[in-house]
């Protein structure tokens, strides 16, 4: 069951704290007023979460840059949680720059849901006018976002706000005991790691009669670059971070892979590709592997493999999870809902006076940009190139408009694109 599957079907249990460290003098003995920008369908199900959470959080505020959209998911909550969603007609905000007019309010927590090309500035401005966040993954879809989110974080950092991020796997119970195997050297020194994110293609929403390109895109904003980054930034960047949690963190020193678009046809749902193949190599012996795939009638599958000096670990996501060799291990406690856990412990750190800041999520960003690239160029880039890439996929959040020019669909091809 992929993400979308598992939070429709409403999937829920608990976890524990990624980091806590005392915070500075924020005390909330109230309710605790949510805002959420970006009402789709997982923006609603974030909503439902943070309602979850925590007795006293109550939803004040709605943004989207479309009415019906924002209406649904509006009428959706209030259905389930008539007295704790408390949205007038004033705190409705509609439009690009919805998002400025909604943390302009007294909101405690920004839920940043959009699509990602829209998360740097939703971000710094979550950030600036001092709000707890919580922000979907990836956090960016170019390198120069990316750029302007490292930024937002140490502010964040400097102001001691809360920031959790989408990266729902560092909030899972296996994945976190697993972690904690791994790093203290279960199987030794880890040499290589293999991740493979293998499923079908998402649904198209049909383009309606009133509707122009603009709209039509934002709606089907996963098969655009501009919005999403491809699958590989939007979806399959669950498993890159996966790898790059398992490896300590830290970057490599260079980048190189393969993909295209075999099953889509190219006269329809955008631009992205539909594969990717990546090798990510450390300098110093270690080498990660990335496998992503949205085809359908293709063989689903959802993995983690590592081999190490003293073991291997084996990881079926959702499923099993084992060490074999000098320390073997396999999980036997209890599974959670890592997408509840997050926003569980978000709003326990925010009334503990804790913190969490998850600070890897730009770098995490970063690996799943740079592969796409690697792959689009066909080229090895090693990461001075990628830090100092200015390549743009779109405009910022205020430079959208709905009588804005937008550009063709082009499909990469490798040898014909640059950094």
């Amino acid at each position: 069951m992929d993400r979308r599957d598992f939070i429709k079907n409403g999937g829920v249990l608990l976890g524990a704290s990624t980091f806590a460290a005392p915070q500075s003098d924020w005390a909330f003995n109230r309710k605790i007023k949510v805002g959420l920008i970006g009402c789709g369908g997982r923006g609603t199900g974030a909503a439902f979460q943070a309602l979850q959470a925590d007795p006293d959080v109550e939803i004040v505020a709605l943004a989207d840059v479309f009415p019906a959209q924002l209406e649904t998911a509006l009428n959706t909550l209030k259905e389930a949680h008539q007295d704790r969603v408390n949205v007038p007609e004033s705190r409705r905000f509609v439009g690009f720059d919805a998002y400025k007019k909604l943390l302009a309010t007294d909101v405690d927590v920004a839920l940043l849901t959009t699509p990602p090309s829209f998360r740097p500035d939703h971000l710094a401005e979550a950030v600036e006018r001092g709000k707890h966040v919580f922000c979907e993954k990836p956090m960016a879809v170019d390198i120069p976002g990316v750029h302007r989110v490292r930024e937002a974080v140490e502010k964040a950092k400097s102001k001691r706000l809360n920031l959790v991020s989408g990266y729902c796997f560092r909030y899972s119970n296996p994945n976190r005991e697993l972690a904690q195997h791994i790093h203290n050297g279960s199987i030794g020194d880890l040499y290589s790691i293999s991740t493979f994110r293998l499923g079908g293609e998402l649904t198209e929403k049909p383009r309606q009669a009133d509707w122009d390109d603009l709209t039509y895109q934002l709606y089907n904003w996963f098969y655009y670059q501009r919005y999403s980054g491809d699958i590989i930034v939007e979806q399959t960047v669950h498993s890159i971070d996966f790898m790059s949690w398992m490896l300590g963190g830290g970057l490599p020193k260079t980048v190189s892979g393969t993909g295209g678009r075999q099953s889509r046809p190219w006269d329809r749902y955008g631009n992205v590709w539909d594969h990717f193949a990546i090798e990510f190599d450390y300098g110093d012996g270690r080498k990660g592997f990335h496998f992503g795939r949205q085809q359908n009638g293709t063989q689903p599958r959802n993995s983690v493999e590592a081999i190490g000096s003293k073991g291997f670990m084996d990881v079926s996501l959702l499923s099993s999870y084992q060490i074999e060799g000098a320390h073997p291990w396999k999980f036997k406690g209890q599974m959670n809902n890592m997408y509840q856990t997050q926003h569980d412990e978000l709003f326990a750190a925010i009334r503990n006076k804790q913190l969490i800041q998850d600070d890897f999520m730009a770098d995490s960003t970063l690996l799943a940009i740079w592969a796409r690239e690697a792959a689009y160029t066909g080229k090895i880039i090693s990461l001075e190139e990628i830090e100092n890439s200015t390549k743009t996929y779109g405009p910022t959040s205020d430079e959208y408009s709905w009588d804005m020019e937008i550009d063709t669909a082009r499909i990469p091809r490798p040898g014909l694109n640059n950094v």
